[in-house]
């Protein structure tokens, strides 16, 4: 694919959860951030808790490696790596936006098992994170995201090309945004 595509697909993907959060979450009351159909399923604040830790690891990751990277001459087109791309695609929503594969949280970023990540700004924050994430992604048209690597979360051992990490996490994110709206479209989901 070309770069460029993968950029756009992924801006567009962030600007739509941005849209989103503002759109739609924003209005919901405490009773429906908190609501859950049964106890061991996440609310929606868990679930935004949740890509909130996500997201402090990998942004500052991304930042950091855009700041100290050697590879500063971007290319008109991206591969994957086989690994990557499996990572990446295990995270994918399918054609009908549905999970292909259900994971597991680790445990230090599952909310019923960490529940101090939870927090009072939690929609505040990951607005927040989702526009540095724009910037991340404008950052990082200036580097070869082939020959960049990044580390990932679950591994800490072996590296990605920054081009799958950032498909990755950005699927990640659109993958939890649609378990919201799996939520939202419950019907026993409150009205008020």
């Amino acid at each position: 694919m070309t770069t460029e595509s993968l950029f756009h697909e992924l801006e567009t993907i962030t600007n739509s959860t941005i849209s989103f959060l503002e759109n739609d979450l924003s209005k919901l009351s405490s009773n429906q951030l908190n609501w859950k159909p049964r106890s061991t399923m996440w609310n929606i604040n868990e679930v935004i808790a949740h890509l909130n830790e996500f997201a402090k690891y990998y942004h500052s990751a991304f930042s950091k490696k855009i700041d100290t990277t050697i590879y500063r001459s971007p290319r008109e087109t991206f591969l994957s790596s086989p690994l990557g791309k499996s990572m990446w695609s295990s995270m994918k929503l399918g054609a009908l936006n549905n999970v292909k594969r259900k994971m597991k949280a680790q445990r230090m970023y599952d909310p019923l098992i960490v529940t101090s990540i939870v927090s009072d700004n939690i929609l505040v924050d990951f607005l927040a994170s989702q526009k540095d994430l724009i910037n991340i992604l404008n950052r990082a048209k200036t580097i070869n995201i082939r020959k960049a690597k990044i580390t990932i979360l679950n591994t800490m051992v072996v590296k990605f090309r920054f081009g799958d990490a950032l498909l990755y996490v950005i699927y990640h994110n659109q993958r939890h945004i649609q378990q919201i709206k799996n939520l939202m479209n419950h019907p026993n989901f409150p009205k008020q």
